[in-house]
């Protein structure tokens, strides 16, 4: 008996801990959490078309529009001026540049003018017996022949016998040699050609100059030509006399210019052409580097957006329906960080900001900023 009551409380208890045991296991079961769909707050904006300039961007340092390298054509002493030869030195023009001693030049000119006077003189006796018509010509000009200026022109020969008499006595041929001396003795003084300042100055007062030495650089800073070097494919939107906005690489300052040359040959190793543009401002120095936004023209009925937002294939996203679409649409300009779009209709909502992640059928929440508020804050 006492077994059978043993058995019996052990069976009990065997199904108490499994009941136990299956209700603490039940207790313990979690429902599974539902997961809510997330959709994403996008950027936005409506297509409206309308008229895009296309500015096509160059950069370059200015140069001088004016600008002479100086050298020596003749050798000397170089004699100092009224003005030290020092860059940053103004001058205007015709004042004496570089003045290098001629004394010993300008002697012997002297000496060839005179030998040419003499050879004149000489002749006027046979003048006045054999050709009295012409000898009041050659008086004249004796009387204005002045060794102190440069040597007039020869009085005009008006028969063959005049020309076989003053040529056979060897004056032409004295005369186109003084005239050559003389024309060698003005280049010991070099003139500025224009007002403008020395940049660049390679001798001092007192020092020998040598024939074909560099002597420095004279510039005008008053104009000043910017070189760029465009894509072959904007050859035919450039034009002279088309106006340029330049601006400095700190975007502080800006200028007003103009396209003054074109190059007509493309270089056939970088396949791009050369365009010059003209700038006047006393705040410009040359060597300057500026930024350029060439007006090359204006595009109807199209948008212009962020290049980001571009996907592969020529295509863009849009929102239709809380809803991510693909849109198709011609680009006809990049710039550097935009991109001229054509064939988006106008009300077409698009992307104003790029969304990681976006892809064609994703659920997003629409959201335009609204710039007015933003103003009043």
């Amino acid at each position: 008996m006492r077994n059978i009551i043993l058995s019996i409380l052990g069976v009990l208890l065997i199904l108490g801990s499994f009941f136990i045991a299956k209700h603490l296991i039940d207790s313990k079961t979690k429902p599974k959490p539902v997961i809510e769909k997330v959709i994403k707050t996008v950027y936005t904006d409506t297509v409206k078309n309308s008229t895009i300039p296309i500015l096509i961007p160059a950069n370059g340092s200015l140069v001088a529009k004016q600008r002479v390298e100086l050298y020596a054509e003749v050798q000397g002493i170089f004699k100092p001026g009224t003005k030290l030869f020092k860059p940053g030195q103004y001058y205007k023009k015709g004042e004496t540049l570089i003045k290098i001693d001629a004394s010993e030049y300008y002697a012997s000119v002297q000496s060839a003018k005179s030998n040419l006077y003499n050879t004149i003189a000489a002749i006027m006796p046979d003048l006045r017996l054999d050709f009295p018509n012409m000898f009041q010509k050659w008086q004249t000009y004796l009387s204005s022949f002045d060794l102190n200026k440069t040597t007039p022109k020869l009085p005009e020969m008006t028969s063959d016998k005049e020309n076989y008499f003053i040529t056979g006595r060897g004056i032409v041929s004295n005369y186109y040699n003084v005239k050559n001396l003389e024309q060698r003795l003005a280049k010991y003084n070099i003139s500025a050609p224009f007002n403008g300042i020395l940049t660049e100055a390679l001798i001092t007062e007192g020092a020998l100059i040598r024939s074909g030495q560099k002597l420095g650089e004279y510039i005008d800073p008053t104009v000043y030509e910017m070189e760029i070097a465009l894509s072959k494919s904007y050859a035919g939107l450039l034009k002279v006399n088309e106006d340029v906005e330049l601006q400095n690489i700190e975007h502080t300052e800006r200028y007003n210019g103009k396209i003054s040359r074109i190059n007509g040959s493309i270089d056939a190793a970088t396949q791009t052409i050369t365009a010059y543009i003209e700038v006047e401002n006393e705040r410009l120095k040359e060597g300057m580097y500026l930024e350029a936004s060439l007006n090359a023209k204006k595009e109807g009925n199209a948008i212009e957006i962020n290049r980001n937002l571009m996907l592969d294939g020529n295509q863009i996203f849009i929102v239709k329906d809380n809803t991510l679409d693909i849109l198709d649409v011609k680009p006809v300009f990049y710039s550097e960080t935009t991109v001229v779009l054509k064939n988006v209709p106008d009300g077409t909502i698009i992307l104003n900001k790029p969304v990681p992640g976006a892809y064609s059928g994703m659920l997003v929440k629409p959201f335009t900023e609204n710039k007015t508020s933003k103003d009043n804050q």
